[in-house]
């Protein structure tokens, strides 16, 4: 196996991505203690590649070429062993094409099932067919939902996400109103009064942090909460705390990193997370534990590759990799992890897991 490149004091160095600003900033103080439990963890034990592992924090929340180019020239000095991050796919694919394949990049957010890809990207959060798509069915089942309302932000995953939803349902029709909005968008007054919001049975939220937590606000106060259902694909407690419990009622919410006690390592994870950061840190939430989830993925990467370069890795998947990570087994498909799907409903500001969706 060969031998990452040397850091000149023998540690592994991690980029770790997560927006310090804009809508998504919403998640950064849950990211960063979690990223710091699991390094923790990390490094108590062997490390990875016997060696210690160290993170540094880029602001994920600039635009996408700014992020691009510091990771672009954190790579130019060859000490950089890997990227992970929790941040919009329009910064995934400019970091992406910065990092052109030099390190393992391990992308802890949904996505929008595009394929093309840069070598050394592993998709770790949710797939559309597994996640956002299957929630729409789910409804469709559980709840007779037949008209859908969409608002997104405007950008390639909430454009890509919606056109999955629209090619899986029986009538392409059944979305009755579609609207895109820039990132940090503050009055949705205009898609709250559109005449065919009365049409749809359900409004399906592709935004990011901040953004759905200020929608959720604006549609409780409009009462039609009491008459539509929501459902997304991108919130977390952060959200449901900034949006208030009266904002939450009838929202669901689809994700594979959910912390349960039902789930592999759920009340575990939360005693160790608290005994290290204390009472009063901030909360552990299904998106923050999905970064605690890629730094210690990367780990078992490295541990069952035995490398964390490009190539071997590639070859790994293409011999059908499984990694052994604190939530279990995780294998993949091509590059794509494969998981299982829930669905939760909101309980004021918790998640109450209703159902397994894929």
């Amino acid at each position: 196996m060969s031998t990452p490149i040397e850091s000149p004091d023998g540690t592994i160095e991690v980029l770790n991505i997560v927006p310090r600003q804009g809508p998504g900033g919403i998640v950064a103080p849950s990211c960063d203690a979690a990223i710091s439990l699991a390094v923790d963890e990390i490094n108590r034990g062997a490390g990875i590649l016997g060696r210690e592992i160290r993170t540094t924090n880029i602001d994920g929340g600039r635009s996408p070429h700014e992020v691009a180019a510091e990771v672009s020239a954190l790579l130019a000095t060859g000490m950089v062993h890997a990227i992970t991050g929790w941040h919009t796919s329009a910064v995934r694919r400019a970091v992406a094409r910065a990092g052109a394949g030099r390190v393992p990049y391990l992308y802890a957010t949904s996505h929008e099932g595009l394929t093309d890809e840069l070598p050394g990207v592993l998709m770790l959060g949710e797939h559309p067919a597994g996640q956002t798509v299957a929630a729409v069915h789910w409804l469709e089942r559980e709840y007779g939902v037949r008209r859908w309302a969409v608002i997104g932000n405007d950008y390639i995953w909430p454009r890509r996400s919606a056109k999955a939803i629209r090619e899986s349902l029986s009538d392409p029709a059944a979305i009755v109103l579609e609207r895109y909005v820039p990132l940090g968008y503050a009055d949705f007054a205009d898609f709250l009064a559109h005449p065919a919001l009365d049409l749809a049975d359900a409004v399906v939220i592709l935004m990011v942090g901040a953004d759905v937590a200020r929608f959720n606000r604006q549609y409780a106060a409009s009462g039609r909460a009491a008459t539509q259902l929501r459902v997304s694909p991108a919130a977390d407690e952060n959200v449901l705390l900034a949006a208030g419990a009266e904002a939450n009622h009838d929202f669901f919410v689809a994700s594979s990193f959910f912390l349960d006690d039902r789930m592999s390592d759920g009340r575990d994870r939360m005693t160790r997370y608290r005994a290290r950061h204390g009472a009063f840190a901030p909360a552990l939430t299904s998106f923050s534990n999905a970064t605690y989830e890629a730094v210690h993925t990367l780990g078992a990467l490295a541990r069952t590759v035995g490398s964390l370069e490009v190539p071997e890795i590639l070859d790994a998947l293409d011999h059908g990799l499984h990694l052994e990570t604190p939530s279990g087994i995780r294998g993949f498909r091509g590059n794509q992890a494969i998981q299982h799907g829930y669905i939760a409903r909101a309980n004021g500001v918790d998640f109450e897991i209703v159902d397994r969706i894929s």
